[in-house]
């Protein structure tokens, strides 16, 4: 079960579904499927979100999908993110998460540091640092490949080891680093994120989780 603040920060994005426009309902429609089948023949369904720094939208893809599959009770899957180099989980999208209501610690003072991210009241936090998307921490194989930038998307023709890719892209938000709108376009990709995960995982047979 989701933490109370995740929880409400889901229903609200649930009442605005609607907006997300008909191509992008395609390819998340296209995802969803993939995820379907692989429950359909029991079967662990990995999905690994990658970036080219997986410092922003591929962490914040991995930790809301977990959350979308925790709110629709589908179990037997596991998120996780990489990217083509490795920087740090960037403070605003961290903060940004807060503000959406998850649960943070970081005792690291790295420069790549560890955050303990909490979504749910049963299941174990989710720990995000930056590495890349052939880290040991994440799949070798059987997974699918969710590109979220398009820098990535090119620079990964083939992403070893992956049984798909689904080319979801996001813009990225660090072009409103230090201005005034940057917690604002922080919040609103975060927002975005979490709308089409729940989307697809909303399509996902709840029979059987």
């Amino acid at each position: 079960m989701l933490i109370k603040s995740i929880k409400g920060y889901f229903e609200n994005i649930i009442l605005d579904l609607d907006q997300i426009d008909s191509e992008r309902k395609k390819l998340l429609s296209e995802f969803a499927k993939f995820m379907e089948e692989k429950k359909a023949r029991g079967e662990t369904i990995n999905l690994v979100f990658i970036c080219t720094h997986n410092s922003r939208r591929s962490q914040m893809g991995q930790i809301l999908a977990q959350s979308a599959a925790e709110y629709f009770g589908i179990k037997k899957i596991s998120c996780y993110s990489g990217g083509t180099e490795t920087t740090a989980f960037n403070i605003r999208a961290v903060n940004a998460l807060v503000r959406a209501g998850f649960e943070t610690k970081n005792a690291d003072t790295s420069e790549n540091p560890v955050y303990s991210v909490k979504y749910s009241n049963e299941a174990n936090p989710i720990e995000c640092f930056s590495k890349i998307y052939t880290d040991p921490i994440n799949p070798e194989q059987n997974f699918a490949a969710i590109l979220t930038c398009s820098d990535a998307d090119a620079a990964c023709p083939v992403v070893s080891g992956a049984e798909i890719r689904f080319p979801i892209r996001y813009e990225d938000p660090k072009i409103f680093d230090n201005t005034e709108l940057e917690e604002q376009m922080y919040d609103k990709r975060c927002r975005q994120i979490a709308s089409e995960m729940i989307y697809a995982f909303s399509l996902i047979n709840n029979s059987n989780k």
